[in-house]
């Protein structure tokens, strides 16, 4: 059963999500490679408030806050080797996420694109959609097990495979920009865009495979600064905060 939300009578348009999150989310304002724990309890205490209005939540956590495999890659190691190196980054930041949701009462499930059946669940997509079924908030580690491939594109297969409603982005600011609004003090935002939109003008709201999948099975991208209280719960009840992405 879900607990009641005595804070609030906004009711949920998608029943079910996908959350993606950057490792970077992770760290908090210091900017220091890690986990930052009051960071991550925060995330948990707004991923409690959808869940405890019957959202059923997916979750894809990059691992840039550990390690970046393309990043290492540039700097002359395997390119193989530091993806699943950046992989497993992945997985650490899930087990953190798991740890700190279940501190409010969210159960959970890990589960890996790469076996490692002593920590988490192996990825079976008719499994993970019974856990979501049976109120179990999912947490997805390992991106898509395949290097080359980054998170962004884990995020939108597995919010395909799961049936989700769409793909829900938190970032470090309100919303798609033109360029860079942390640079640039004449950005301008878009409140909506279409998914050849993103492509043609190599928006950075996610990498062209990613938005190529989503446009291919119309999956709307939502896009909001994730370090604001309420904006989730707000977005998921239908307000029109930070930038939708969707088809024609």
């Amino acid at each position: 059963m879900f607990q009641e939300d005595k804070q609030t009578e906004l009711k949920p348009i998608y029943k079910r999500i996908l959350l993606k999150l950057s490792g970077e989310a992770l760290m908090g304002n210091s900017k220091k490679l890690g986990i930052d724990p009051q960071t991550v309890d925060q995330i948990s205490r707004e991923i409690s408030e959808i869940y405890n209005m019957g959202v059923q939540i997916g979750i894809i956590v990059g691992g840039g806050n550990i390690f970046r495999g393309l990043s290492a890659s540039a700097r002359g190691m395997d390119r193989v080797t530091a993806d699943y190196m950046g992989m497993l980054a992945t997985v650490l930041n899930a087990l953190a996420l798991q740890d700190y949701l279940e501190r409010y009462q969210i159960p959970t499930r890990v589960m890996t694109a790469i076996k490692m059946e002593e920590l988490a669940e192996p990825f079976i997509r008719r499994r993970a959609i019974s856990h979501l079924d049976n109120n179990n908030v999912v947490i997805f580690g390992a991106g898509t097990g395949n290097p080359y491939f980054t998170t962004d594109t884990a995020a939108a297969l597995r919010a395909i495979e799961i049936e989700a409603d769409a793909i829900f982005k938190g970032t470090q600011v309100d919303g798609v920009y033109d360029k860079d609004p942390q640079i640039y003090d004449d950005a301008v935002k878009f409140d909506e865009l279409t998914y050849m939109q993103v492509v043609e003008k190599r928006l950075k709201v996610m990498d062209t495979t990613a938005v190529t999948l989503c446009m291919e099975n119309n999956l709307p991208i939502l896009v909001f600064k994730l370090k604001v209280a309420g904006n989730l719960k707000k977005i998921i009840s239908g307000e029109k905060i930070g930038t939708k992405v969707i088809g024609e």
